[in-house]
């Protein structure tokens, strides 16, 4: 193998994939770029590397060196260290004042810095502000160099060295050396495998009880993030023996461990053992426990004649409600809890509006609530009253790392009703329900025919099952809705009937016919950029989402945001950071709850402005500007397209989404159902009539392994 020594100049592809990256390399004391390639998703422009690998032949792009191993180190001459400083890595420091520094002090700057940093005053408009954000941010950086070294010797990616820094402080290596698997705990985006290489290598025996334990956490929490509260212990035994490749026997002894120290909990339910993580099993049945209360509970609402209330309702708002709409309102007025479910067009919304009306007589207490700000504001739209998110509903404490409203600090409501209910997790609803006072009335409103929370739980379904919570079903689809294949379409899928593809002219569904990925990729390109605006006059990044089945895969949002973003954003201002390139006016998506910023997951903005010198990007969303640090960036995503998961809650006036048989794991009728039901005006579905007809035949939910609608039944949480 050869060695190559030089600065990356610039990544000219990366595979989010992967990692497969193409990069150009300047090596030092060479005038001409060299081509590397490789498994590389750490690598930024502006870094010094050592790489080790042997050169090949490409037939279109000629010479490229092949790298095996790659390890980043600190820059030695001028023309890398001016790179270095003007690449962004440390705070303060862009483009000019690096070439400014690197002019006075030559190969001597990076001791400078480090050794006499008051020295940079002598540099021309380097003020003293200035000076103490560049010797804070260097500090830093020393301190993640020695993670990044460290972490180096057991082939770890330096790319979490800024992460587990953030987490952990001065602490980070001595936590590491202590118990590497608390990194795939508390570091997002090191999974138990990562760990689990670092802890091998410093000689963790691979039947470890110690090992074995943190496999279990690792395995439920990954079960958390597939929709399960809980799981088969005889099942969770054997998913562990398999992953961990040890002994049944010992992975008991590990489980055993974990319930002796209160880290998990056993639950009997059905004649079956389920383990749940600790969390998980407070708040499941603390859910059930507070239905019980507020169904308890009186409520201050004075009762009303219902047949008055009806017609009075009717006449104030100019409306005629069908009889399930009446029967729904009636429910709404004498019942302390209730839910109201039913598809696109049957009406919610009008049923609320009328709820609303009448309450308004009894009390001026009402509070509306959703799970997602885009949700929230569509909510204020149609009853004309502020909704909030819960999450702002329940006044997050960042000192105490929670919600200041619960049961000591309740809200102070006589009537709560909250909008896409389906969407919310058990964490949340837990939350939500410990802050309603006892003598509110709460209405939850929800299609329970949509994808289920993206986080553990199936809330809303369990508690309908449980029968313990009276529900409106709305079913019959009304005259000005019926007149919209969006809307005909979606309930035909939801039902099993293959939708109507023979749109006129003057439809607002039409389903384009490709076979290929590539073709189908081309076609959702030539449509978001050229042939949607240019006929309906919809801006490509505000008035159109694509939505996908998959993250992953050539049509999955991966690729597709890759492509979107080269085919709609024009603009060179950015970064490239960790394996993701951003761009000013990029569309992008909040992927995790942020209470420091209020922002939360599945929040969509675009990106306004980004700072190199300062390590500092903009996001607008929906006229509130939040800054990120260049460390927070891996909360966001691109989101030209996005998961049908993600996008719960949202609606965009036109949606294109694939349908292809590459996504046949995903081809489930319940996420066509919701992906059709984001469109306000428009949906086009790209793909293959045999990808959508089985995913409309395909009524098979993915089974999640909850235990509410048990607690609810039996109340004895």
């Amino acid at each position: 193998m050869e060695a190559l020594f030089g600065t990356i100049e610039r990544i000219t592809f990366f595979n989010s994939e992967n990692g497969f990256t193409v990069a150009r390399l300047k090596q030092h004391g060479k005038l001409e770029l060299t081509t590397i390639v490789g498994i590389l998703p750490s690598l930024n422009p502006g870094e010094t590397v050592r790489c080790t690998g042997n050169w090949k032949q490409n037939s279109q792009h000629g010479p490229q060196f092949e790298v095996q191993e790659c390890l980043v180190e600190m820059p030695s001459d001028k023309d890398g260290i001016c790179k270095y400083l003007e690449s962004g890595l440390i705070k303060g420091i862009g483009p000019v004042f690096a070439k400014r520094i690197v002019e006075k002090f030559g190969t001597d700057t990076l001791t400078i810095i480090d050794e006499s940093p008051k020295k940079l005053l002598k540099v021309e408009g380097l003020g003293k502000k200035k000076l103490d954000s560049i010797i804070d941010c260097w500090d830093k950086q020393k301190s993640i160099r020695d993670v990044m070294l460290f972490l180096q010797q057991f082939g770890v990616s330096s790319n979490y060295a800024g992460k587990i820094f953030k987490a952990w402080g001065a602490q980070s290596i001595d936590k590491v050396r202590e118990n590497p698997y608390h990194l795939a705990r508390d570091i997002h985006g090191i999974g138990f495998k990562t760990a689990d290489t670092i802890a091998k290598k410093m000689g963790v025996p691979y039947d470890s009880l110690r090992r074995i334990e943190s496999g279990i956490e690792h395995i439920l929490h990954e079960l958390g993030d597939d929709g399960h509260v809980c799981y088969p212990r005889l099942e969770l035994i054997q998913v562990t023996k398999d992953l961990l490749v040890v002994e049944e026997h010992l992975v008991e002894q590990a489980l055993q461990n974990l319930l002796d120290d209160k880290r998990v909990v056993l639950q009997t339910m059905q004649d079956t053992d389920y383990i749940y993580l600790k969390v998980l099993h407070i708040c499941e049945t603390g859910i059930a426990n507070e239905i019980t209360r507020l169904n308890s509970g009186g409520c201050l609402l004075r009762p009303v004649n219902l047949e008055k209330a009806i017609e009075w309702v009717q006449q104030k708002l100019r409306i005629k409600l069908a009889t399930l709409q009446q029967d729904a309102v009636s429910q709404a007025l004498k019942h302390k809890l209730l839910v109201i479910t039913g598809g696109p067009g049957t009406g919610k919304s009008t049923i609320t509006k009328a709820i609303l009306a009448i309450t308004e007589k009894l009390s001026s207490r009402l509070l509306l609530a959703a799970p997602t700000g885009r949700a929230a504001k569509r909510m204020t739209e149609i009853t004309g009253r502020h909704a909030k998110t819960i999450h702002s509903l329940l006044e997050y404490d960042f000192t105490k790392h929670g919600f200041r409203r619960n049961r000591d600090y309740p809200l102070v409501g006589d009537l709560i009703i909250v909008d896409e209910a389906s969407m919310i997790d058990t964490h949340l609803m837990y939350s939500l329900l410990k802050a309603l006072p006892e003598t509110a009335r709460v209405i939850f409103v929800g299609d329970i025919n949509q994808l289920p929370s993206v986080g553990p739980g199936n809330v809303l379904k369990d508690i309908i099952d449980s029968e313990k919570i009276p529900v409106a079903a709305l079913t019959q689809i009304y005259r000005q809705a019926a007149g919209s294949k969006i809307i005909t379409n979606a309930h035909a899928i939801n039902k099993g009937v293959f939708p109507d593809l023979d749109g006129g002219a003057n439809s607002d569904f039409f389903f384009l016919d490709a076979q290929e990925t590539d073709e189908v990729t081309s076609t959702i390109l030539d449509l978001v950029k050229t042939r949607l605006p240019k006929r309906y006059r919809f801006d490509p990044i505000s008035a159109i989402q694509v939505l996908c089945p998959m993250k992953r895969g050539p049509i999955g949002t991966i690729a597709l945001n890759q492509k979107l973003q080269a085919a709609l954003n024009p603009s060179k201002q950015g970064l490239f950071l960790n394996g993701a390139q951003f761009l000013v006016g990029d569309k992008v998506m909040q992927i995790r709850n942020n209470y420091d910023k209020e922002v939360y997951n599945g929040d969509i903005g675009l990106i306004k402005q980004i700072d190199l010198a300062n390590q500092t990007l903009w996001i607008d969303y929906e006229g509130r500007l939040i800054d990120y640090d260049f460390n927070d960036l891996d909360e966001v995503v691109l989101a030209y397209a996005v998961s049908i998961h993600k996008y719960q809650g949202s609606e965009c006036p036109c949606i294109v989404m694939p349908v292809h048989t590459s996504h046949f794991t995903m081809l489930h009728r319940n996420l066509i159902y919701t992906g059709v039901t984001r469109g306000k005006k428009l949906v086009v579905v790209v793909g293959t009539k045999k990808a959508l007809a089985i995913a409309v035949k395909n009524d098979h939910v993915k089974k999640r392994h909850t235990g509410l609608c048990h607690y609810l039944q039996t109340n004895t949480p």
